[in-house]
């Protein structure tokens, strides 16, 4: 595919205008549309470019749309606008078979009138553009694509990036969209995006130039340069062939009956030597009491709200308050911390087992719902390992076979292994531990009532083991 075929004009006028009644429909059934539950009343557009013209075969249309949903306040009823949301719309005269599940809709008006209109990354040609434009390091409106710098003997010209891959969309669900190139390359598209530095790309950027192999280098990257601001739409990084995400391999041990120890402490590891390579990369801050102290009031403040939400919560919210107030009051004796750069929502699915056995750690966008700031900002390398915990605590409780003492033996063995990369044991500082492990559990809670009630057993049983703390 030549670089002739990529636009760099951007879309015509009227486009949104004759999307708006189709987007209002597909948008909120998408998985990665954050605002379920409330109508979307309209779009107001942040950028449109056209990739390949409207009037061609295929048409395709990388389009930034900020949602706007009603909402209720305490005054009545008002509209806000939403978030922002990254869309790549393919528009053609008939729909094969093969995309009927990437299906928006039938433009009646607008400059793509009287063909169809769909999310174009279930298509193999819109996906092919976007490689191409990454391998070419083109500048398409107010799009640019870069490519990272190329591996010890990868082709030095196109920095590692080779063209005639075969894309294909990952169908898992998730909170984004991923393509796989072959089984070189996987892109991560951005679906709902803020401006400013992501950490999906700033710190596997930070990670590469410290050599850390646990997590993979990006290979190129998506941003969108609007008024000033730089947004981040996407990541190219390595596939890691026949590797299996933590989560999948840890349920398929269980339903087996084997011990997963060793993988456990093989994680721990493996998480403990990228806090290393992010401290050493990123700067670190002390947190002393007026930190720890504003840290606490967090945690206790989202523990009352999830307690007003959730009734089955409120009979434990004043034994896990406890775990709160400690960490405040150990902070008022003097004691301080280590706040630095962490991946921010660690969990079994947020790891990858290579053949070979070794662990990678993927995804360091941190929590989506939080502000991009907040998800930036240092924090106790224990957040992380407070997340992995809840995780094998998940694990355990979702196997069709209940192993005894699994969740237990993992924990233990994942501190152990943390250990022994150069982190220091987790388990030799209990108050600040227990309040982030709490701190997640309380959020589980909250999460499941909301959206998975049949699962809110599972961090209930968490809430009645942490109520009452281990003696020292």
């Amino acid at each position: 595919m030549s670089e002739a075929v990529i636009r760099t004009d951007t879309s015509p006028p009227g486009l949104l205008a004759s999307l708006d009644p189709l987007l209002r429909e597909w948008l909120p059934r998408q998985r990665w549309f954050a605002g379920k539950g409330r109508p979307v009343t309209g779009f107001s557009l942040v950028a449109a470019t056209e990739l390949l013209p409207a009037d061609s075969r295929l048409g395709l249309h990388h389009v930034l749309v900020r949602a706007h949903q009603r909402h209720t306040p305490a005054g009545g009823a008002a509209e806000e606008p939403g978030d922002c949301y990254q869309l790549l719309i393919g528009t053609r005269e008939a729909l094969p078979p093969r995309l009927a599940p990437a299906l928006i809709g039938h433009v009646a008006e607008g400059p793509a009138a009287g063909r169809t209109a769909y999310d174009a990354l279930y298509d193999t040609r819109p996906a092919e553009v976007l490689l191409e434009a990454l391998r070419t390091r083109a500048r398409i409106g107010a799009l640019r694509f870069e490519r990272g710098e190329p591996e010890p003997g990868q082709e030095i010209r196109t920095g590692g990036i080779r063209g005639g891959l075969v894309p294909r969309l990952m169908t898992a669900e998730q909170s984004n969209s991923s393509v796989v190139y072959g089984d070189t390359f996987i892109l991560k598209l951005l679906r709902r995006i803020v401006p400013g530095v992501n950490p999906d790309l700033e710190l596997p950027l930070a990670l590469a130039r410290e050599g850390c192999p646990r997590v993979p280098a990006p290979a190129g990257w998506m941003t969108a340069d609007l008024a000033g601001r730089s947004w981040v739409l996407g990541v190219l990084q390595p596939y890691l062939q026949g590797a299996t995400d933590g989560w999948e391999l840890a349920l398929r041990e269980l339903a087996k009956g084997e011990d997963f120890t060793a993988e456990a402490r093989a994680l721990g590891r493996a998480t403990a030597e990228v806090h290393t390579a992010l401290a050493r990369a990123l700067p670190t801050v002390t947190l002393g009491h007026t930190q720890a102290r504003r840290l606490a009031d967090g945690m206790i403040e989202r523990l009352e709200e999830a307690a007003q939400a959730v009734p089955l919560l409120r009979s434990y919210a004043p034994a896990l308050r406890t775990a709160f107030t400690a960490l405040a009051d150990l902070a008022a004796e003097g004691r301080t911390w280590t706040a630095q750069r962490v991946h921010g929502d660690l969990h079994l699915g947020q790891c990858l087992r290579s053949p070979d056995g070794e662990w990678s750690l993927i995804d360091f966008e941190g929590e989506p719902a939080k502000p991009l700031a907040e998800r930036r900002l240092p924090q106790p390398a224990v957040r992380d390992v407070a997340g992995m915990l809840r995780s094998f605590d998940y694990a355990a409780h979702s196997a069709e076979v209940r192993v005894p003492g699994w969740a237990e033996s993992c924990r233990a063995a994942y501190c152990t292994g943390y250990a022994e990369a150069g982190g220091r044991d987790p388990r030799t500082d209990p108050v600040l531990l227990r309040a982030y492990e709490t701190d997640k559990a309380v959020y589980e809670v909250l999460y499941e009532a909301r959206h998975r009630p049949d699962w809110l057993p599972v961090p209930l049983a968490a809430v009645r083991r942490l109520s009452v703390p281990e003696p020292a």
